[in-house]
């Protein structure tokens, strides 16, 4: 509630400075409050030209507009004071209304300003300070590029692949870290990884401005990866911490200065990160609030009924060729399969590749004369049942044959039970931050005897295109509402990474 107050608040001194600053300028104040219409008569008064009204129709760009006005605004009341500036910039719902209704501070037509010169150093530190700023302001609220790192969303989102991600779409939210290095996640550059970027001296709760619309069923959402509360830095998101102590104990990992990393030591540290500084994943959201979500022979079923895969979305194949003289590599490479995918799919002994396929793709290989068959796989049983969510014994479900599993939502009472207790136990100790015991076969919540929980947020279930080669919500469960950054909207650029190449076809496409 708050964050909205202020939000208004932000808005209303915009207003009210503007009616003064207007009144000022000998312009009938009322006009300041008449949506784009008062933007028309700011231009004038600070005596910019007709690209301006052009600027402020262009998303992003009009953010920087605004606040340029604002320093256009300064400049006609003869105000060039560097610090005045930049406090206009950050502050401009109080630094309009101080320069309209303060009388030490009168309006000159900008035909009248005498010339002003300031050094090409100040101008340097002027573009920078206003433009970092800016860039802040955008890349926290409306809008940031996000490169495709893997081929978990192949063949919908290919590896090189440059997204616009929307932050408007669902609602921008208030960094939870507020003290942090700009334009940098969570590490600093050039330190491997080890250096963090963000301060925790201040924490904000979570709080969401309304957005344009909820999270949509096979939307392409980016996310903070919700296993990564806590990091081991030699692996970073590469390898979970959570899973590293399953894998090699809790003192091998918690102990260790140097972990084995690609053939080399690497430095080891164990953080632990706030919400908003976790990486950065991208998946498809398949599940919804209160949905119950089931996956049979790689079909998946929501509330009993199933749903269709994306077109683009990828399975594993078994390719066999009829002759020995056929170059795979090359076919392959025609019909979409990238290096990465064909080095994996080479096994010695075996008369055939094991290949991550799209059902367009294997139409095309069924068509060549050099293909005997493509044949679907089922991955094996996990029997360990450690690999998968909820990594408790008694759910030996796969990647292919997954669930029932209930999406928790909102309001939402579930019964709690020893055997129900690993599909929630994260979400009551880390997502909504109670403690948690279990004593002489009873469930203990904060102290109290439970054996039922409501949920505070809203969860959902994300799941890569590439079903057989995605860290997804089958290996580490739910995505918390407040993980949630944006959708991706839009491919800015896309390189082939094998090739070199620029994808020109892929310029400017729209994420389906």
């Amino acid at each position: 509630m708050i964050y909205d107050l202020l939000l208004i608040l932000y808005f209303i001194g915009c207003l009210v400075g503007l009616w003064f600053v207007f009144k000022k300028a000998g312009v009938q104040p009322w006009k300041a409050i008449i949506p784009v219409y008062n933007i028309i008569v700011w231009i004038k008064i600070c005596g910019k030209r007709w690209p301006w009204y052009i600027y402020f129709l262009i998303p992003a760009i009009n953010v920087f507009t605004f606040l340029l006005m604002v320093v256009e605004t300064a400049k006609v009341f003869r105000r060039y004071g560097f610090w005045e500036q930049t406090f206009a910039v950050l502050f401009p719902c109080i630094y309009l209304p101080i320069l309209g209704i303060s009388k030490k501070y009168e309006y000159t037509d900008p035909s009248q300003l005498p010339p002003h010169k300031v050094g090409k150093v100040r101008d340097w530190i002027d573009a920078i300070v206003f433009a970092l700023i800016a860039a802040v302001i955008i890349r926290g609220n409306i809008l940031e590029f996000y490169k495709i790192p893997s081929s978990s969303m192949e063949k919908s989102l290919l590896v090189g692949d440059y997204l616009l991600v929307s932050k408007m779409t669902y609602g921008a939210r208030v960094a939870m870290t507020p003290l942090s290095f700009p334009l940098v996640h969570n590490v600093m550059p050039l330190t491997n990884g080890q250096t963090e970027s963000y301060l925790k001296w201040i924490k904000l709760p979570y709080h969401r401005y309304p957005g344009l619309r909820n999270v949509k069923r096979f939307d392409a959402v980016v996310f903070n990866y919700p296993d990564g509360d806590t990091v081991c830095t030699a692996w970073q998101s590469n390898k979970s911490y959570h899973d590293l102590v399953r894998e090699e104990g809790y003192d091998a990992i918690n102990n260790a200065k140097y972990l084995p990393v690609g053939g080399r030591m690497v430095e080891n540290h164990i953080r632990v990160r706030p919400v908003d500084k976790r990486e950065n994943f991208i998946k498809r959201c398949i599940g919804l609030p209160g949905e119950t979500l089931e996956i049979k022979d790689q079909t998946v079923l929501i509330d009993g009924k199933e749903i269709e895969m994306p077109v683009e979305a990828q399975v594993t194949y078994a390719v066999n060729f009829k002759s020995a003289k056929t170059d795979p590599h090359k076919l392959l490479r025609s019909v979409g399969v990238s290096d990465e995918d064909y080095q994996n799919a080479l096994y010695e002994g075996t008369p055939f590749l094991l290949l991550p396929l799209s059902k367009p793709m294997v139409e095309t290989l069924r068509s060549r004369d050099e293909i005997k068959s493509v044949e679907r796989l089922m991955l094996p049983i996990n029997d360990s049942s450690q690999m998968l969510f909820p990594h408790a014994y008694g759910y030996n479900w796969t990647i292919d044959d997954f669930g029932p599993v209930l999406i928790p939502k909102k309001g939402m009472t579930v019964p709690l039970t020893l055997e129900t207790l690993p599909l929630y136990r994260r979400i009551i100790e880390v997502f909504e931050g109670h403690k948690l015991e279990v004593r002489n076969g009873r469930i203990f919540i904060d102290g109290a005897n439970c054996d039922r929980y409501t949920f505070k947020m809203n969860y959902y279930w994300m799941m890569g295109d590439n079903r057989h080669n995605s860290a997804d919500s089958r290996y580490w469960g739910f995505v918390p509402e407040d993980h949630i950054v944006g959708t991706a909207s839009m491919i800015m650029f896309s390189k082939d990474k094998d090739t070199g190449k620029v994808r020109w076809n892929r310029f400017l496409k729209c994420v389906k």
